[in-house]
């Protein structure tokens, strides 16, 4: 600041604020040090000073008046946040000043008593910065502390300046050089160290001084002012004129209030409305201000209603950056404002607003005319929706403040209700449907626990009146219906038709009414074209089919499940697909817009859906799935795999080297599968339900006994196809009475799902009726037939690719076309090389391709076993 090097001082404001930063938690307990303030304060004035003075300016150089450009309007921007500290400042400087001494007192006192520890500690901001010039010596004292390199710098500008000091200052550096002399390796340096701290100890001791004779100063004045007030005589004022925000006037005095005039200020306020260096706070006041002078002067309802417009719309603009959210303050007089402007137009039926009235045709003032206002309460009631989406993102979701601003969430569903009721009679039914969507969005992802339990004839057991009142209130469900119903019948747009078929497939889901659900879902046709919608038609997409996913389950349709969760698990990112939170991405895949973008997309904490839960949910399906499926193909070369990640979950807990019991819910899964591939139900069971898991995930099921239930069925009937498939080859016959004592099942549904394996040819077997066992025809190969039959497919193919090289360096094409007499080209029949006496090629007597690309005997062995073409029957 001395030299004007505004380029360096914009380098230690930055500083200075990273600093201020960092040390967050201290000022948000303790306050914002007064020096801190002080610093502000005066380094703006100083800015200021240098900016009147244009001469200094054009002597500046480029860089310099760059900077000062800059710095200033950094300056400005981030004493708002310090206005109301920085104003107290200026009014009582001196006391500011004297509470700094009483801190700079403590901390001199205290870094004498530990000087001898540590040098640097001792060092305090005004002895380094002793002689400065005076703007330098208003910011730089405490400053100090934060900015690395202010200790050096200013080191070096008191060595011309004090030269005075330094006899006394040598001597004492001598004999302290002298005693460390054994402990240092250079006595250049150690004098050196020495010879600032002795600078160091007298500047102190010169505070010290000082500090004193003001404070005895100080005791002394206050001794006299004690002495005055009792005698009743004269008061000691501080200096300095008291800084009073006086409110702006509206209206000169004497000026007749009426309509033209209110009309023509409020324009006025407007024209401001967007320009650089606008205060928007202030135009708020503004125009709260002249609705109060319309009141008072009763202009009308009309005005009014202008201005409340223009209220709103003032407050969605404080935040210039839509990815900013409104403050808690701006966020209530919204709602208060939306509620008192709703008010009115319920209160008088002779108001007209909407966007399509021009602003020279608007009618104002009172009238026999209609008042016609140009506005649109339906936008104003959407954009107040988004802010609160916004808001409730924005949030901690563990916090008590989230919980609190959730319960605005009512207040917002009433002037939504409001505003429907309004519209039904005023608006147009492309409005209607709008809001009618604003509603469903804000209903079609709660479970109603009041229908549920009505449904469970627990209605009665509620305690109070009011409990009383609410569960006979109308279900979500009625709700849901009538105003999805109303938007397929009359929308127009196939957007909010979309949206609103997604969010009732979801409600249905919700609530366990699988079939309509699926109906509906499969009658719409999305999935066919949901591509081409825009990415939160999508999210709620995903969404949709998740939730359907999770209700398949719940119902025991485990296939469905399975299939409804595929496309979001196997993906590998369900919690980004469902619009709950970003992946970790290199810049090159999405830079930063993007990210701002994708995270203005995100569902607020209490839509979210449980990502455990659903793994869980999809892992329990593809093992039901998938274990009898590796039990009856377990020496198909070309079986297929039902779920990727499945298997993968399979192969990571093989890899371990070793095996304690399961903690995570994967591990309990894997755990639970391998048991099942012995056919041990019951320790299946015991890992898929435990309290662990119980905790986890089922109790997080409404009916949670319900589905526990439901899940020991499947796992007993799906360990007894297990069993059966595994070790059939070792039984000739078994007791249905036997197996249904090992899995603790019923007679009918043993004999049920043997029945079904014999009929689809899973099983070959028969069942015997008067002794209910079941005969295996022992027709399945066995394990060396099994290896046999793989190895003679692989020389097969070894042969396929020896003859398709051998073609390819004969010239034939590829060898698997072959040129006729005719000059076409007919396909091969065989893979073995043997011309006919036409010259052609005869087809391979020994193995044959069937239509699934394996190999068969042509003469014995035909698929389903070895089954000989003599035997007809099993």
């Amino acid at each position: 600041m001395k030299i004007r090097d505004m380029s360096k001082c914009l380098e230690e404001f930055e500083q200075l604020c990273r600093a201020f930063l960092k040390s967050k938690t201290i000022v948000d307990k303790e306050g914002v040090p007064q020096f801190y303030v002080r610093l502000l304060a005066d380094l703006e004035d100083y800015l200021n000073q240098l900016w009147e003075d244009k001469e200094g300016k054009k002597k500046m150089n480029k860089n310099n008046a760059k900077a000062l450009s800059t710095l200033r309007q950094k300056i400005r921007k981030y004493n708002k946040d310090f206005e109301t500290e920085i104003t107290s400042y200026k009014e009582n400087p001196e006391q500011s000043a004297e509470e700094e001494e009483k801190d700079d007192a403590g901390s001199a006192s205290s870094s004498e008593s530990d000087d001898d520890d540590d040098d640097d500690e001792g060092v305090t901001a005004k002895s380094l910065l002793k002689k400065k010039p005076q703007e330098e010596e208003k910011k730089a004292p405490e400053a100090s502390k934060f900015l690395k390199g202010a200790a050096d710098e200013e080191s070096e500008s008191e060595d011309d300046e004090e030269s005075e000091d330094w006899g006394s200052d040598s001597v004492d550096s001598g004999s302290e050089s002298e005693d460390n002399e054994g402990a240092a390796a250079s006595l250049a340096v150690v004098f050196l160290k020495k010879a600032q701290d002795g600078d160091k100890q007298t500047d102190r001791k010169k505070d010290d001084r000082r500090k004193k004779h003001k404070k005895k100063e100080r005791l002394e004045e206050e001794a006299d002012e004690e002495g005055d007030g009792e005698e009743g005589g004269w008061e000691k004022v501080k200096g300095g004129v008291p800084l009073v925000k006086e409110k702006p006037k509206m209206f000169a005095k004497g000026t007749e209030i009426n309509s033209a005039v209110v009309i023509k200020k409020l324009s006025e306020i407007l024209q401001a409305r967007g320009k650089k260096g606008t205060d928007r706070a202030a135009q708020i006041e503004l125009f709260h201000a002249l609705a109060g002078i319309s009141n008072e002067n009763n202009l009308g309802e009309g005005i009014l209603v202008k201005i409340k417009f223009n209220i709103v719309s003032s407050l969605y603009d404080y935040n210039p950056n839509l990815a900013a959210f409104m403050k808690p303050e701006m966020w209530k007089k919204c709602l208060e404002c939306i509620d008192e402007l709703l008010d009115i137009l319920f209160n008088n039926n002779n108001i007209f607003i909407g966007e399509n009235i021009a602003e020279d045709s608007e009618n104002l003032a009172i009238s026999d005319q209609p008042f016609r206002v140009r506005g649109c309460i339906l936008t104003l009631v959407e954009r107040m929706d988004e802010e609160f989406t916004k808001v409730m993102q924005n949030t901690d979701p563990h916090s008590q403040e989230y919980v609190d601003n959730l319960k605005d969430e009512g207040r917002v569903c009433g002037i939504i209700d409001r505003l429907l009721q309004y519209l039904e009679s005023k608006g147009s039914t492309e409005e209607v449907c709008r809001v009618f969507l604003r509603r469903i969005m804000h209903t079609y992802y709660k479970f109603d626990y009041k229908a549920h339990r009505r449904s469970l004839g627990l209605q009665g057991e509620t305690k109070s009146e009011q409990d009383q009142e609410e569960s006979e209130g109308e279900d979500s469900a009625v709700i849901m219906d009538r105003l999805c119903k109303f938007i397929y019948a009359k929308d127009r747009t196939d957007r909010i038709r979309t949206c609103a078929i997604l969010c009732h497939i979801y409600h249905h889901a919700l609530h366990s009414r699988w079939f309509q659900a699926r109906d509906l879902m499969l009658m719409s046709h999305l999935q066919d074209n949901i591509q081409h919608a825009d990415p939160p038609v999508q999210i709620l997409y995903n969404r949709t089919m998740v939730q359907l996913g999770i209700c398949a389950f719940r119902q025991g349709m485990i296939k469905d499940a399975h299939n409804a969760l595929l496309d979001i698990q196997s993906s590998g990112r369900a919690k980004e697909l469902l619009g709950q939170g970003l992946l970790m991405r290199n810049m090159q895949e999405r830079n930063a817009e993007q990210e701002k973008i994708e995270k203005r997309r995100q569902v607020p904490f209490h839509m979210h859906i449980n990502l455990e839960l659903l793994e869980c949910v999809y892992l329990v399906s593809a093992m039901l799935l998938e274990i009898p499926y590796m039990a009856a193909h377990e020496f198909d070369a070309r079986r297929r795999m039902i779920s990727k990640q499945f298997h993968h979950q399979l192969r990571v807990g093989e890899r371990q080297p070793l095996l304690g019991p399961p903690e995570s819910m994967r591990e309990h899964v894997v755990a639970a599968s391998k048991a099942m591939k012995m056919g041990d139900w019951k320790t299946c069971h015991s890992f898929i339900i435990n309290e662990k898991m119980n905790s986890k995930v089922w109790d997080l099921f409404p009916e949670a006994q319900r589905v526990q239930e439901m899940l020991v069925r499947k796992i007993q009937e799906e360990s007894l196809r297990t069993y059966l498939f595994t070790y059939s080859s070792v039984y000739d016959s078994i007791s249905m009475k036997t197996l249904s004592e090992m899995f603790e099942l019923d007679l009918p549904t043993v004999h049920s799902i043997i029945s079904k394996m014999i009929i689809n040819e899973e099983l070959m077997a028969s069942l015997d009726q008067p002794t209910q066992t079941v005969v295996m025809h022992r027709t399945e190969p066995k394990s060396l037939q099994n290896m046999a039959l793989q190895l003679a497919e692989k020389l097969g193919g070894l042969v396929e690719n020896n003859e398709r090289v051998f073609d390819l360096k004969q010239g034939v094409y590829g060898g698997y076309f072959n040129r006729d007499q005719k000059g076409g080209y007919q396909q091969k029949q065989g893979y073995q090389r043997a011309p006919d006496q036409r010259g052609g090629y005869q087809q391979r007597q020994g193995y044959q391709r069937d239509h699934k690309g394996g190999y068969q005997q042509k003469q014995n062995y035909q698929r389903g076993g070895y089954r000989t073409q003599n035997q007809s029957s099993y």
